[in-house]
């Protein structure tokens, strides 16, 4: 098969047709750009998700967000200074510059050089800007497309730095990194400084810097119906749609990484619900506008998460969807409580065998985190869910796509090529013009005779003509004629 009739062939696939009520209409750029980033969401996340949110009363098992917009795969490894698994900070600089970079660097280089961001180049061609996580918003993740700095550590250097990125919308929690001589500078360049996201409501245009928590968001298990990532997203798109020249908006599930370095499935399920409202609340603007696109993908893969363990075949979804609270809480509720058998097992939904009560009575007086440690063995042992790891893995990560342009994240790639691909995708920065040249023009000597006044006019119009052959040529060669915009070049 020709390379010709394979790119066809791809094109035509339905996930890389915008969803719009006529797709012949759609534009081959998009006007806005989504990227969403489910930080640790690897494969086995959101296969996990499927069957989590599996109707039992069903024969079929329904597909999520997930399976309707899968386009590829991507690989996730460093620079080769850091071997083959990344961190949240060279992961999220991959995919903020195209670049390759050490664990641990945002937008800079091996060499500590700042590295040209998507949001810089989408800042200076006229874009909008804006980020909505459910961790501090100075994270790793964000901090890559805000900022540059040699480590991801240097949290109060990276909230300074948000200052100079002009970002029109920054929303998630971190509080504690933004004193009050900062927010101060915040609020004397323009923006709405929110700490209630009942507020959020109030703010209808302008910038807008919401910090909602001290540190992340609240765990979606232990509040439900607050739906707290969704509705940032969903102001976010609203404040930054009106800007005519268009948006690229960050959206990142930044917890869903958290619960999988606590090997805390109960807790990322929950997490991985709220992504995926999030996602919607995107795939629903895309459909209704069918002027941007949408990008989900992973940074990385946490925890070595597996469905199935201790050589069962076999991992009960259904027992997790009885849990109604994270084991960090349940830990915290019952350390100190008598009564505590019986309050855990309501949250549980089953009930404890000796064994099981006997593991948490010896762990209580160990404290809560290993209380919480020990809830978790015995979830994991119910539902028969693996782990191999506190940390990253170097898995391949999946990719998804939705909207004008989503047919080129078909396939497999390098998370480097995302963020090539959502650049090539930006308006073109318009070329300088060129002045025209006015023609020369001989005034004629005031007196003269009429033999001198007829020279002077036959040199005039000489002059004109040869101006008039210039400006031929240069409309031929393409060169600008006036300083009017040429939109083509957009």
């Amino acid at each position: 098969m020709s390379s010709k009739l394979l790119a066809v062939l791809l094109l035509s696939l339905p996930f890389s047709v915008t969803a719009t009520t006529d797709p012949l209409k759609a534009p081959a750029k998009p006007k806005n750009i989504v990227i969403m980033v489910g930080d640790g969401m690897g494969p086995a996340y959101t296969s996990a998700y499927r069957y989590f949110k599996d109707n039992p009363d069903t024969e079929e098992i329904e597909q999520t967000v997930f399976d309707r917009l899968l386009a590829g795969m991507a690989s996730t490894y460093p620079a080769r200074v850091s071997g083959y698994v990344t961190d949240s900070a060279a992961a999220a600089t991959a995919l903020a510059t195209g670049h390759k970079t050490y664990n641990g660097a945002i937008s800079v280089d091996v060499n500590k050089s700042p590295l040209p961001t998507l949001f810089e180049q989408a800042r200076d061609v006229g874009l909008a800007t804006g980020i909505a996580v459910s961790s501090q918003i100075n994270h790793a993740t964000p901090a890559a497309f805000l900022s540059h700095n040699e480590s991801r550590k240097n949290y109060e250097e990276i909230a300074h730095a948000y200052l100079e990125s002009d970002a029109q919308v920054l929303l998630g929690g971190g509080q504690r990194y933004f004193d009050e001589a900062l927010l101060a500078q915040f609020t004397a360049r323009g923006y709405t400084h929110l700490t209630d996201i009942q507020a959020l409501s109030t703010v209808q245009s302008g910038k807008v810097l919401g910090l909602f928590a001290e540190v992340q968001l609240p765990w979606v298990i232990d509040n439900p119906g607050l739906n707290q990532l969704s509705t940032l997203t969903t102001k976010a798109l609203e404040l930054l749609s009106q800007h005519d020249k268009g948006f690229v908006l960050l959206v990142e599930g930044s917890l869903i990484d958290w619960a999988g370095h606590d090997n805390d499935i109960v807790t990322a399920m929950g997490e991985m619900d709220e992504f995926a409202r999030a996602i919607e609340v995107v795939e629903e603007f895309v459909r209704s506008r069918g002027d941007t696109l949408m990008v989900v993908t992973a940074d990385h893969n946490t925890g070595g998460l597996s469905l199935g363990a201790e050589g069962q075949y076999e991992w009960n979804a259904a027992l997790l969807r009885g849990i109604t609270a994270s084991p960090e809480s349940m830990s915290s509720r019952i350390i100190g409580s008598e009564d505590w058998q019986a309050q855990l097992q309501t949250n549980l939904g089953f009930e404890l065998s000796e064994d099981e009560l006997d593991s948490l009575t010896k762990a209580r007086p160990q404290g809560q985190g290993v209380l919480a440690d020990a809830i978790k063995k015995i979830i994991d042992t119910r539902s028969f869910t693996g782990w191999t790891s506190g940390g990253h893995t170097a898995l391949d990560v999946q990719v998804f796509a939705q909207g004008p342009a989503s047919g080129l994240f078909i396939g497999q790639q390098d998370n480097t090529e995302i963020a090539q691909k959502l650049m090539s995708l930006l308006p073109k920065p318009k070329k300088a013009e060129i002045a025209p040249t006015a023609p020369s023009v001989t005034l004629p000597p005031a007196p003269a005779s009429q033999e001198t006044i007829s020279e002077s006019t036959v040199q005039s119009e000489g002059e004109a003509e040869s101006s008039e052959s210039v400006a031929d040529e240069n409309e031929a060669s393409g060169a600008p004629l006036s300083p009017e915009l040429n939109e083509s070049s957009k």
